[in-house]
């Protein structure tokens, strides 16, 4: 594996289906816009360069990002489809050999663990294509994963092309791929939008790369909360539900006692040390530090810049940060 990961994050959809003016990716989950628990969880698997591709409200979304120093922008003036959104990304990374991340910034339950894997499998079986895939028993409307008798990919189906056969298929595309990336941009130069929207999409990369003799893996290294992206309010809700489940499961295994983790919100930038005991209604929102043998709430709210030390107390319905 040459050079190291780039990502590009297709981040340039409206928000249509959420009945809103913001760009999608800025909607927050957990208190901060979910694009950006996308972009740390690549940092997290060792991406350098993250390149962006903006479209609606293009100008918006740079504005939040615009303090991230590894962050640049590529605009999708139109929006003609996924291939053609990471069409945009090929004057930044012209001359990037190593492996591209082709993330969705409306996916904000990824995990750096699960790039890192796609990464391995990248490496170790050589591949031009790494396509993340998870198993689901709900897989109507999602694209199927059609595998040989050996095992090997073979091909993305859509809910609306697959035969009786491939509607019960289990393994699905969640939308996450590792690509060499010259191989990448060699594959969108041979798309055509031979699609009832006559758009051109990213997944008939995988299918041209194969039939060019290259090596195309589909990868299971992924499980079904992480695919959940966010289209409607609805969704954001569900994410945010599993993001906070993640972060208070996390904590309580630290040491923390979160009296009742349903009536609790816990940005995942908080850090809280052991035998602390969060109690009901309690909000803490941004990079809070508490310390150790503390007790919050009921009722509590700490912002972002509030420091409670070793045995603090933050009573009921008190305000701090």
């Amino acid at each position: 594996m040459s050079g190291a990961p780039v990502a590009i994050v297709l981040a340039a959809g409206k928000s249509t289906r959420m009945k809103s003016t913001l760009p999608k990716v800025l909607h927050e989950v957990c208190g901060r816009p979910m694009v950006e628990y996308v972009l740390d969880a690549a940092r997290g698997a060792g991406v350098k360069r993250l390149v962006v591709i903006v479209g609606h409200q293009a100008d918006s979304v740079k504005k939040v990002l615009a303090s991230q120093s590894d962050v640049e922008f590529a605009l999708q003036s139109e929006q003609k489809g996924t291939g053609h959104a990471v069409m945009q990304a090929r004057e930044s990374l012209k001359d990037n050999t190593g492996p591209v991340f082709v993330l969705t910034g409306d996916a904000p339950l990824m995990r750096t663990e699960s790039f890192r894997a796609l990464l391995q499998d990248y490496a170790e079986k050589q591949a031009a294509c790494v396509i993340g895939t998870a198993e689901t028993e709900h897989n109507f409307g999602l694209g199927r994963i059609v595998r040989d008798g050996s095992g090997e990919f073979v091909k993305i189906v859509e809910q609306k092309d697959a035969t009786p056969a491939e509607q019960q298929i289990r393994e699905i595309n969640v939308g996450c791929y590792v690509f060499d990336s010259q191989k990448l941009f060699w594959a969108l130069d041979r798309l055509q939008p031979n699609n009832v929207q006559k758009e051109y999409y990213l997944t008939d990369c995988c299918a041209i790369l194969r039939d060019h003799g290259d090596r195309v893996v589909a990868s299971q290294r992924l499980d079904i909360v992480e695919a959940l992206g966010v289209n409607t309010r609805a969704e954001l809700a569900r994410v945010h539900k599993a993001l906070q489940s993640r972060c208070q499961e996390r904590l309580m295994l630290e040491g923390v006692t979160i009296v009742d983790p349903a009536l609790t919100s816990i940005d995942l930038r908080a850090k809280i040390g052991a035998d602390t005991i969060i109690e009901p209604f309690t909000t803490i929102h941004g990079p809070v530090e508490i310390g150790r043998n503390c007790r919050i709430g009921p009722h509590a709210h700490l912002g972002p810049t509030a420091r409670i030390p070793d045995g603090g107390r933050v009573g009921p319905f008190q305000a701090i940060g």
